[in-house]
């Protein structure tokens, strides 16, 4: 069962700074709003952890 994530946390499992994090997610915004998410949500849910994790392979 995977739990939500922030943004910031997932940027630190990447290895990225936050700023390139987000530029990541806005790049992915459309995507992201077919799940039902804003990229301006403060925690990410497990369904958009998991296409993330998925795209810029982050290892959970």
């Amino acid at each position: 069962m995977m739990r939500y994530y922030s943004k910031s946390e997932l940027a630190q499992m990447a290895h990225v700074s936050y700023s390139t994090f987000y530029r990541y997610l806005f790049s992915r915004r459309e995507e992201l709003a077919k799940m039902g998410i804003s990229i301006y949500a403060k925690k990410l849910p497990a369904n958009v952890v998991r296409y993330v994790c998925k795209d810029y392979c982050i290892d959970l």
